[in-house]
């Protein structure tokens, strides 16, 4: 990565520029991610803006051909993500100029990612390196195959305004950065479900719309059990409608749960991560990020 990143790049024929992403038209963006077939809606854009920062590249006409978002969270840690050029830019260094970008404004931090397989190659040639696979489920949910009982002491529930520190923290076990501003966005906008043991919080799961219907996520719990337990509750309320989870399992309990509800593989990413491990070596027993909240968030 260069020292200086310039602000404006020729490409080909014409001249591209960089902007504040938060200044960009939401209506640009919108149309970039439906030009390479990426499922988000212009609210899912909004609060992507509302939680990260970024630049919008932009052609000599002003219309946006290209973007790039970071999202800092605690613990000097950050996700890259929204990284987006038009069809025909794919081809010309685009993406890199916008990674440089990226790459400067988050000097210092660890950094994680998730890659789209045309992307991959980009990441690794800027020192990112691989650390497994997300899998994309999704579709119309079919049908909510029964679950384990609640043992003694055992009780599932909705998520209230009073737990909201317990699953900050708990996100936070298990997405090894602390990400509280975050979640403080996702609690308005979504449902939830804790699984509480003896009163103590050990799994909850977060759904709200996005794209094509609704995503789960984040899903947080120790092993697929307790996973399975907190997912159900939004499967039964969403048979028959469309249903996204991004997992990091396969080929376990959970995973197959959620191909016995109708909810197939439809694609990987690769996760990736600069200046740490992010999602290897996790401690045994220590909560897991069952549900990403998107591919681009974690």
């Amino acid at each position: 990565m260069s020292e200086s990143v310039s602000e404006s790049m020729q490409l080909e024929s014409f001249q591209l520029s960089a902007i504040d992403i938060a200044d960009a038209d939401l209506a640009m963006l919108h149309a970039l991610s439906i030009s390479v077939t990426w499922p988000h809606r212009a609210e899912d854009w909004q609060f992507m803006l509302d939680s990260g920062r970024g630049i919008a590249a932009v052609d000599e006409i002003g219309r946006v051909v290209g973007s790039a978002m970071w999202f800092p969270e605690e613990d000097n840690f950050a996700t890259i993500g929204m990284v987006i050029t038009s069809p025909r830019l794919q081809m010309h260094g685009a993406a890199h100029w916008l990674m440089d970008h990226a790459l400067k404004d988050l000097q210092g931090h660890r950094l994680g990612l998730n890659a789209t397989r045309p992307a991959e190659r980009l990441y690794r040639s800027l020192g990112f390196r691989d650390e497994g696979l997300v899998y994309q489920h999704q579709g119309e949910v079919q049908t909510a195959p029964p679950v384990p009982a609640l043992e003694a002491g055992e009780v599932l529930r909705p998520v209230t305004s009073e737990d909201h520190k317990a699953l900050i923290a708990l996100d936070k076990q298990a997405f090894r950065a602390g990400r509280r501003a975050l979640m403080n966005r996702l609690f308005p906008l979504s449902t939830g479900m804790v699984l509480e043991r003896n009163g103590k919080i050990v799994a909850f799961s977060l759904c709200r719309a996005f794209g094509r219907g609704h995503v789960v996520g984040p899903l947080i719990a120790a092993n697929d059990r307790d996973a399975v337990m907190v997912l159900r509750p939004h499967v039964v309320a969403l048979q028959g409608k469309f249903l996204r989870l991004d997992t990091r399992q396969k080929n376990t309990l959970f995973s197959d749960y959620l191909l016995s509800c109708g909810i197939p593989l439809f694609d990987t990413v690769t996760t990736m991560a600069l200046g740490c491990s992010w999602t290897t070596n996790q401690q045994a027993g220590a909560p897991l990020t069952y549900g990403l909240v998107a591919q681009t968030l974690g």
